[in-house]
């Protein structure tokens, strides 16, 4: 993906060309690193340090440097002759972890004086060498940032093209969080279709898919995206076809194409997180019972739809339960596993689009919640998403 990427953009070349020690940094996000940057610091101390920026591009994958004028430095703050911080990129200064392991001093700006946007990355990166560069060179004429060291790269991702998002949104480090786990997703239905759809921009190591069903008609009206006619004339296992579609934007998407029973839920056990996504009590019990005594974290969803006495609107739950090794005695009481007492109109293949993104959107943020994404003062292990009073309950805190 980098070799491409710098083939289809020339301003990357060009500071490669010119001799600097450029690094380009794909993992959560997308960076561009100059080292061995020249500069004095307030001892007048001629020193080497690396400039910093996020590479944004545009839709047709080419750079996008007027995207952000800033820049960011690991070392020192760079110095006048005089000892003094350089007055003219001051912004900022301490700690910014920008993810993939890159952790920056000192922010930077300023802005080229006549159109205020940098055309390019060899453009914006050059002029913050300069100034960076020019008291050093005023102590020292022979130090420079062009060494002629050859271009590193640091493609790790699991995406097959860079998370562009994260780099724009700052939150490389945060998403980072997730990169190193393995999850499953038992069930594929609407509910576990939308939960795919979610984690699969994340970036988690590995997402397998456990589902015996084909995927029908019915199936498309609950499910993300559009199906084709030509796909429904010829059924395919639905783990098979979620792989295949989420392949084309990231690896490590891996189909298991079978129902969990006995003979496989040890299976689980492997994973780091697990989402529970089946109308069956039985085998949520089954699964629950082999991943709370290995501490396995997961989240089981479920829909409590029922049509009105008069059959003129429906009402119902929608629930998202967490299991912690913190704390999971409370699935008994709040998970169905009796498959013979359910009073429930969704086990009649009641439903609704909206409530299976629903709910896998209140799991997702709940996963997320659980892995220090999203600020967790609840600690909430169970939440019930009421349709007709439209409110959400806050229980089973840890």
């Amino acid at each position: 993906m980098l070799a491409d990427l710098i083939s289809r953009n020339s301003d990357l070349q060009r500071l490669q060309d010119d001799g600097y020690s450029v690094e380009i940094v794909h993992k959560t996000g997308l960076h561009l690193l100059v080292h061995d940057v020249p500069y004095l610091n307030a001892q007048r101390t001629i020193l080497r340090g690396t400039l910093v920026c996020p590479i944004f591009l545009k839709e047709d994958g080419l750079t996008n440097a007027s995207a952000n004028h800033q820049a960011w430095f690991i070392g020192e703050h760079p110095c006048t002759v005089n000892g003094l911080p350089i007055s003219g990129i001051v912004h900022s200064s301490g700690r910014n972890d920008m993810g993939d392991g890159i952790v920056t001093d000192h922010g930077f700006s300023t802005k080229p004086p006549v159109t205020g946007v940098y055309p390019d990355y060899h453009a914006k990166m050059s002029h913050y060498v300069n100034v960076i560069s020019a008291p050093a060179q005023h102590v020292d004429p022979q130090a420079t940032a062009k060494l002629h060291k050859p271009i590193l790269t640091t493609d790790d991702s699991v995406f097959l093209y860079a998370d562009t998002a994260s780099t724009r949104a700052g939150i490389g480090a945060l998403a980072g969080k997730l990169s190193p786990l393995r999850i499953a997703i038992v069930g594929l239905g609407g509910t576990g279709s939308f939960i795919l759809d979610q984690v699969a921009k994340t970036h988690v190591r590995e997402i397998h898919l456990f589902d015996g069903d084909a995927y029908y008609s019915h199936n498309a009206y609950r499910a993300p995206g559009a199906t084709s006619i030509a796909e429904l004339q010829s059924p395919e296992s639905k783990a098979l076809r979620y792989s295949r579609i989420y392949s084309s934007m990231r690896r490590g998407v891996v189909p298991h194409a079978e129902y969990v029973t006995e003979e496989n839920v040890e299976q689980l056990a492997e994973f780091d997180f697990v989402f529970i996504c089946v109308d069956k009590g039985a085998v949520r019990e089954l699964i629950a019972n082999v991943l709370i005594p290995r501490g396995v974290p997961f989240i089981d969803v479920g829909m409590h739809i029922q049509m009105t006495k008069d059959a003129s609107t429906l009402v119902g739950q929608v629930r998202t339960t967490l299991c912690s090794p913190k704390k999971h005695d409370h699935f008994a009481r709040r998970v169905p596993t009796d498959d013979t007492q359910l009073d429930n109109d969704y086990g009649m293949n009641i439903q609704v689009t909206e409530l299976n993104a629903l709910n896998a959107i209140m799991a997702v943020i709940r996963w997320k919640k659980y892995f220090g994404i999203y600020d967790d003062r609840m600690q909430e292990h169970e939440s019930v998403y009421a349709i007709n009073t439209h409110m959400i309950t806050k229980d089973e805190k840890a």
